[in-house]
C-alpha cells in the first residue's frame, strides 16, 4: 500500500513547517472517519487518503517562492509537489484528478465528486477548531450546513462543534 510511502514523504517535505504534519494528518483521520461513515473503502479509500495526505503539500514551495502559504499559492505549487510524490512512490493511478483536487482544494466551487467532497469537509472540520465554540455558535452552524453534503461529515461537525 501507497499511504505509508506517501505519509514518509509528506512529513520530509513538512520538515521545515512542521505544524503541518499534524494538520494533515489530523485531516487524513477526518477522511477516513467520513469514509468509514459513507461505506467507502478499497480503491477509492486510499485514493481518498492520498489525497488528505497531499492536500497541503504546497505549502513549502508557496512559502519559498512567495513568502506566504496562502491558499492561494498552496493551490498553484500543491500539484507539481504532490506529482513528483506520487512519481517518486510509484503511484500512478488518478494522478490528475489527485493533483485537480489539491489544485483547487480551497475553492468550495470546483468540487466535483464525492472524492473531494470528503476531502473539504476533512480539512473543515480540522479548520473550525480555530473557532470559538462559545461565541460563534451560529457561525459554525451556518458553516456546517452550508459546506457539510456527507451525512457522516455533517454529524461528525455538529457533535464537534456544535454545544445544544
Amino acid at each position: 500500500m501507497f499511504k505509508e510511502e506517501i505519509i514518509k514523504e509528506m512529513k520530509e517535505v513538512f520538515k521545515e513547517i512542521p505544524f503541518g504534519v499534524d494538520h494533515t494528518l489530523k485531516v487524513l483521520q477526518n477522511a477516513e472517519d467520513i469514509m468509514k461513515g459513507e461505506s467507502i473503502g478499497g480503491e477509492e479509500k486510499e485514493f481518498i487518503s492520498i489525497i488528505a495526505i497531499l492536500h497541503d503539500i504546497g505549502a513549502v514551495e508557496a512559502q519559498k517562492k512567495y513568502g506566504s502559504i496562502d491558499s492561494a499559492y498552496q493551490e498553484k505549487e500543491g500539484p507539481a509537489v504532490a506529482r513528483e510524490i506520487l512519481k517518486m512512490v510509484g503511484y500512478d493511478k488518478n494522478v490528475d484528478r489527485i493533483c485537480f483536487i489539491i489544485g483547487n482544494h480551497h475553492t468550495p466551487s470546483k468540487i466535483d465528486g464525492i472524492d473531494f467532497q470528503i476531502q473539504w469537509e476533512a480539512d473543515l472540520l480540522e479548520n473550525l477548531t480555530v473557532m470559538d465554540k462559545e461565541k460563534e455558535q451560529k457561525k459554525i452552524k451556518k458553516c456546517i450546513n452550508e459546506n457539510f453534503k456527507t451525512d457522516t461529515g455533517k454529524k461528525i461537525a455538529f457533535d464537534r462543534f456544535i454545544l445544544d
